[in-house]
Parts: C-alpha cells; structure tokens; sequence
C-alpha cells in the first residue's frame, strides 16, 4: 500500500495508553468533519499534479468535473507546455474562463452567469470544457457557451507538462491561466476524455498534494 487511508481516525491507543492530539510532525492530515460530502478538499493554499512526465493535449480532449466553492476567484485545471501551448480552466470574479491555445493564439470560452456568486454560492455545479482541434466550447449546468477561434489552421495543443489541478507551483509557467489564486472549495469526478479513452482522476494518487485532501469534503466543520 502506497497511499494513506481516506478515513477519520480518533480514540487511539497504544498499550492502553491514549495518544494525545499535538503530533510531533503534520503531513496531509486535517480534522475531521461532522457532515462529510465525497470529493476532494482543496484550502486554497495548493493543487494537485498529476502526469508527472507531462500530458499531451494535441488536437482534442474532454474535461468534466465539478466543483462547490463560495470564492468568486480561483484555479480550476491548467496544462502548458514551455512554448506557448496550453490550455487553462479557471473562475475570475465569478465567471468561468476556459483558454486554449493551439500555438498561434489564446482563445476564450466565458460562461458569465447573472448574478456575480450563482455559480461561488457552496452547491455543486457541473462543467464541462470541450476542445476539438480549433474548436472550443464551455457547459456549465447543461448552458453551452461557444467561442469563435480566427486561427482556424492551428489544431494542436502541444503541451508536455504535468496536469495541475486547483492551483500550480509558483515556478511553474502557465500559459493559459491568469489566475495565481489557488481553488477553495471542493471538487469531484474529475474525468478527462480523448476520443474513446476516459480517464477518471483519484486525488490520493496525484504525485505531488499539497493544501488538498482526498475523498473528504467537509460539509460543516468541527
């Protein structure tokens, strides 16, 4: 076993003697929840990575997730490369944001809704953020927004580094991303798509987590 237990654990002891709660060391742990939803806890201070030797967007892919959050600002998903190559999820000032950029130029997908929190008002929402060669698109609950892209030759995101979920190191470039704030908030079944090959995200196997606890969603904190 290589990963830790998604569970509470209280009330140990050890030869009948009780551990007491101040730890000499910390890793990854957080307090337990009184009402506890499925997805994974990000505390707006990280992300999480995965693809440590790099993801290849190229010509398409197929990103679902979704996400409960009360902040009107953060980092959702971002993919680069070192040249220009990227593609980038975020929420600025309530909106949703979905960047593409196939090397000749950064596109824009904006799902604004009516009301500044609608979508920041802690409930679930689902996303989903298509991208098919020079075409991109952006459901947000079952509302379609869809871009017009000039650069109709350039097809092919050539990105080569680790997916970065929730926020990204502060060495690391992004190409499609204005963001540097880190999510807050929760997000679940985060799954991305290239033709018939789905692939579902487990959040306690990202190579590197950091502010950001798997399986565990707090509903009210205790």
């Amino acid at each position: 076993v290589t990963h830790s237990i998604p569970a509470c654990i209280g009330n140990m002891t050890i030869n009948s003697k009780q551990l007491d709660e101040s730890p000499v060391s910390i890793f990854a742990v957080n307090k337990c929840y009184v009402t506890v939803q499925e997805g994974t806890f990000f505390d707006g201070s990280g992300f999480a990575a995965f693809v440590r030797e790099g993801y290849k967007v190229r010509s398409d892919v197929n990103i679902t997730l979704e996400f409960r959050t009360t902040a009107v600002h953060g980092v959702l998903l971002g993919v680069s490369s070192a040249k220009v190559d990227a593609i980038g999820l975020e929420i600025v000032n309530g909106k949703v944001l979905f960047h593409v950029n196939n090397g000749a130029g950064r596109i824009t997908a904006t799902y604004e809704p009516r009301g500044t929190n609608s979508l920041c008002d802690g409930k679930w929402h689902k996303l989903q953020a298509n991208k098919s060669k020079h075409h991109i698109s952006l459901i947000i609950d079952g509302n379609l927004v869809q871009t017009d892209n000039p650069y109709i030759h350039s097809t092919s995101a050539d990105t080569n580094n680790p997916i970065y979920v929730g926020g990204y190191p502060a060495d690391v470039k992004q190409n499609c991303l204005t963001s540097k704030s880190s999510f807050h908030g929760c997000l679940r079944n985060l799954m991305l798509t290239k033709g018939q090959q789905a692939e579902l995200f487990d959040f306690s196997r990202a190579f590197d987590l950091r502010g950001v606890f798997p399986h565990s969603c707090p509903g009210a904190e205790h």
